[in-house]
């Protein structure tokens, strides 16, 4: 997947709404297929294939090639040197959603970690402060509305950004102006360039960081469009409950033969601070 320059995100996210209203799977009439179906949360599922079939064909011409030459110009240390830099850029945006979300504990490690990284690492090319037991914490608009109790919505696939829903597109699109970075380049007259290089570099390390697995998933599924959709549900709840396994039946004596079902994206998180 790839992210794209955070300037030209609020057209994509528009579109994400302008998407919604066309593009709709026929629901089956067979009750199993309509349980399946609701299952799947993918009533756009033939425009997202469409999308899917050109967000695929992008990346195979156009950013898996620098993705590749990118790997064998440049050495590890560097790449991951470069990585800790870029993610460390993202820390105030952390901190931000973090103290939205009442996560005070995990605000105030984005703020030391931010402070530690940019003058021990140095500006942020070392995870000194990962290496001192505080590690990176997620935090985004997204994961904000989920907390505030918003639902995702269907599942959806964008234009160069790959998977996602409504919620957090809508997310992407507020992180742009909570980015303090944003506003300090405009300052300095050069918004467009220093945020496009900052993305796109992003953008190319990261694809560079998933080109075995996601080959090896492509290579091994019977659908990959249905495989990756998994995936991205299976991450992002993830990241959703922070980290935290999905919560135990209240009473397994219930139904002892039941399986605990792992909670949607829309599940509030197990544990609240």
């Amino acid at each position: 997947m790839i992210t794209i320059a955070r300037s030209a995100r609020i057209p994509v996210v528009a579109l994400a709404g302008a998407v919604l209203l066309g593009g709709c799977a026929t629901v089956p009439r067979d009750p199993a297929a309509r349980a399946e179906f609701k299952a799947q949360n993918d009533p756009l599922e033939p425009m997202n294939r469409r999308m899917f079939a050109f967000n695929e064909l992008v990346y195979r011409v156009a950013l898996d090639p620098l993705a590749r030459g990118y790997v064998k110009v440049v050495p590890q240390p560097a790449r991951d040197g470069l990585r800790h830099f870029l993610d460390n850029l993202t820390e105030p945006v952390v901190l931000l959603n973090d103290l939205l979300q009442g996560q005070v504990k995990g605000a105030g490690i984005s703020a030391v970690r931010f402070l530690v990284n940019t003058t021990a690492g140095p500006i942020g090319l070392r995870d000194v402060a990962g290496r001192n037991r505080l590690p990176p914490q997620t935090g985004d608009f997204g994961q904000t509305l989920y907390s505030w109790g918003v639902r995702d919505g269907p599942y959806l696939v964008l234009p160069l950004f790959g998977p996602s829903n409504p919620r957090d597109a809508i997310g992407q699109g507020v992180d742009v102006y909570l980015d303090p970075f944003r506003y300090v380049a405009r300052r300095q007259n050069q918004p467009t360039w220093e945020t496009t290089a900052r993305e796109v570099v992003w953008g190319i390390d990261e694809r560079s960081r998933n080109l075995d697995p996601l080959d090896e998933m492509q290579r091994t599924s019977i659908d990959f469009y249905a495989a990756l959709r998994s995936y991205f549900r299976q991450h992002r709840a993830t990241e959703l409950r922070r980290g935290q396994p999905p919560p135990m039946p209240v009473d397994l004596y219930e139904d002892p033969g039941a399986a605990p079902q792992l909670p949607g994206p829309d599940a509030q998180p197990a544990v609240k601070p």
